[in-house]
């Protein structure tokens, strides 16, 4: 198990971004969280297979219907043990 940060910029904010990432993270098996972030950005920490990972990398380039993603930031993080998939603000 490996924990990855994914940041995703663009028009991310207002389009339930954080509402189908948490759908697809849950779908894929994933545990962690997901935020909007005051620079406009939504930040995702998730946690779970390597191959869970990348899919939700590959569809935070596509974010629902209303996203527009400009960029995706994705860092290795360390492993904290979330116990579920949630929106925290």
């Amino acid at each position: 198990m490996i924990a990855r940060s994914i940041k995703i910029k663009g028009k991310v904010q207002g389009v339930n971004f954080r509402y189908y990432t948490t759908l697809e993270a849950r779908k894929l098996g994933l545990m962690g969280t997901v935020e909007n972030m005051d620079d406009g950005s939504v930040l995702v920490t998730a946690e779970g297979e390597v191959g869970a990972l990348d899919s939700l990398t590959k569809w935070c380039w596509r974010g629902p219907l209303l996203a527009r993603v400009d960029a995706v930031e994705v860092d290795e993080v360390p492993v904290t043990g979330h116990k579920s998939f949630v929106i925290v603000r």
